[in-house]
């Protein structure tokens, strides 16, 4: 007998709720926030189990940890429903269970990692370092812009350029600017490392060398796209995985048709493109715009730069070009994880 199980969880607690498949609430329990204790009352739970939880710091771990003991675990990305009336800890875990049970789970958080466990870790290390750096860039720089000193391109962060870059500063501000430079070079070093054991770890997989042939896509962007998308079966076409990426179109109308002063319907002429979708996933999309970039400033004799040339001579926009090239790599990248097969680009020529 099927059993749905919702878990509301916490720092310190977790509130387990479990109900039968008629909707009749069976028991809950508070538990502490250890891995131990969640598996052991899993575990007591007879018949097929079913599990709910929310999206949030815990998700991840709740997943791979439970995930061996039910037939069927969801993350779900939107909490249950508020009602105006009271909240509780209790009330959300049989909220989740009771949505479970229905099928109302509007949106189900993928959680699986698959063979990248560990690529996953070293990449969010390489995008937590990345990311310091540039804050401490900026940091530098807003100091010396608040001393009135112009600071256009990149030779403020050069070693071989920075007595001359300090000496333009007051003398009281110079010891702050020299330890953000020390933070900057250290960051730069541990960013490199991070750099070196994210690809290192990912040439271990046969999928990193098929995927980097594609254009744009060198080590590092496959290196952090494979934690990412972990598998190519999750979408179910190319267009569902655009979305993801972020690449997806909005398409929005209302009151299409209009009458006539003969009595005849006719569609109105209204714009209904809103843009691209707002919820994609952001490592993903910064990976494929970049990978566009690449292919356009590179201009070497590709298919993909050809047919990017083709579209701005056609009169299409430059931003629309390269969004046309981005969404093709992306077909590309997805054709080429399923198949195995290393890039070809007289395939695409002929197609």
């Amino acid at each position: 007998m099927d059993r749905y199980i919702g878990l509301d969880a916490h720092s310190a607690s977790c509130t387990v709720a479990v109900i039968g498949p008629s909707g009749r609430r069976i028991s809950h329990q508070v538990l502490e926030t250890n891995g131990r204790s969640l598996v052991s009352f899993v575990k007591t739970v007879p018949g097929t189990r079913h599990l709910c939880l929310e999206e949030g710091n815990h998700a991840a771990w709740l997943h791979e940890l439970l995930e061996p003991h039910v037939a069927e675990i969801v993350v779900a990305g939107v909490g249950p429903q508020r009602s105006r009336g009271p909240k509780s800890d209790r009330i959300d875990a049989f909220a989740l269970a009771e949505q479970l049970r229905q099928g109302g789970i509007a949106t189900r958080v993928y959680k699986g990692v698959g063979e990248f466990a560990l690529l996953g870790e070293l990449s969010r290390a390489f995008r937590v370092l990345k990311q310091d750096t540039t804050r401490v860039q900026n940091r530098i720089k807003g100091l010396f812009r608040s001393r009135g000193v112009p600071t256009d391109g990149k030779q403020i962060y050069s070693p071989a350029f920075r007595d001359d870059w300090l000496a333009r500063l007051p003398e009281k501000a110079r010891p702050r600017a020299a330890t953000l430079f020390t933070e900057l070079d250290a960051l730069r070093d541990v960013r490199k490392e991070a750099q070196r054991d994210l690809v290192r770890e990912a040439g271990r997989h046969r999928v990193f060398h098929v995927l980097k042939t594609c254009p744009g896509l060198g080590d590092l962007r496959v290196a952090q796209m494979l934690p990412v998308v972990v598998t190519p079966y999750r979408f179910r076409s190319k267009r569902s995985f655009w979305a993801y990426i972020g690449l997806a179109v909005v398409m929005r109308s209302s009151s299409d048709w209009m009458q006539a002063p003969d009595g005849s319907w006719h569609r109105a002429k209204v714009a209904q493109t809103r843009g691209l979708n707002r919820n994609f996933n952001r490592v993903l999309k910064e990976i494929f715009k970049g990978a566009a970039t690449t292919v356009v400033q590179r201009g070497d004799d590709d298919p993909l730069y050809h047919h990017y040339r083709a579209l701005l001579d056609g009169g299409t926009k430059p931003t629309l070009a390269k969004l046309t090239v981005a969404r093709q790599i992306a077909s590309i990248t997805l054709s080429l994880w399923r198949s195995g097969e290393e890039y070809d680009p007289r395939r695409l020529k002929k197609e």
